[in-house]
């Protein structure tokens, strides 16, 4: 099975592919020839990943899927949620994203916060949502150089390690994407 995934962020794209059954091949935007950027301009995780997935299947008639991913901090009323990629900026830098989300927490003692994965399937002309959370603490400086995003600064319950010490297996055994990927495949499994 061959499907597409609405990114063409290399490291979302090796994460997922490695979690997925030899069975299914994932082609990125690049690979179908969609070198337009997709417009995140829903208000929600889920929406996002929909906008993203139906801009695929509307435009290039493949069945796909979309991930939208937000980081959600208890203390921050649940900031920078669906602007997580940009919450310093359009430039979407994340040590600039680390580094602003530490500033606005620096007098916070609830350091709370959950990731959340969505994503949005289009295959044989229906859509189905799977969704990830894990619940963790933001940390006060940036441990480890694995991962993307906010995982240098995020730490999961029960577990003393930031996301960005933990391989690519081990984040995916426990992360929100791996938890979303799972119901995937599991969906994917029995058609």
């Amino acid at each position: 099975m061959q499907l597409v995934f609405a990114s063409n962020n290399q490291n979302k794209i090796k994460e997922i592919q490695q979690m997925l059954p030899e069975s299914i091949t994932i082609l990125s935007l690049e690979d179908i020839g969609c070198t337009e950027e997709i417009a995140e301009t829903a208000d929600t995780i889920e929406g996002n990943a929909i906008l993203k997935a139906n801009y695929v299947t509307e435009k290039y008639a493949y069945d796909c899927f979309a991930d939208d991913t937000g980081l959600e901090v208890d203390a921050l009323n649940g900031e920078p949620g669906v602007y997580s990629a940009r919450y310093a900026g359009e430039h979407k830098n994340a040590d600039d994203n680390m580094d602003k989300l530490l500033t606005n927490l620096e007098n916070k003692t609830n350091r709370k916060a959950q990731f959340k994965t969505v994503i949005a399937l289009n295959i044989n002309k229906n859509q189905h949502l799977f969704t990830g959370i894990v619940k963790g603490n933001i940390i006060k400086e940036k441990i480890g150089n694995q991962g993307f995003g906010y995982d240098p600064i995020f730490t999961a319950e029960n577990d003393t390690r930031t996301f960005a010490e933990l391989s690519i297996e081990e984040k995916a055994a426990i992360s929100h994407r791996g938890i979303a990927v799972k119901q995937l495949i599991d969906f994917l499994s029995k058609i």
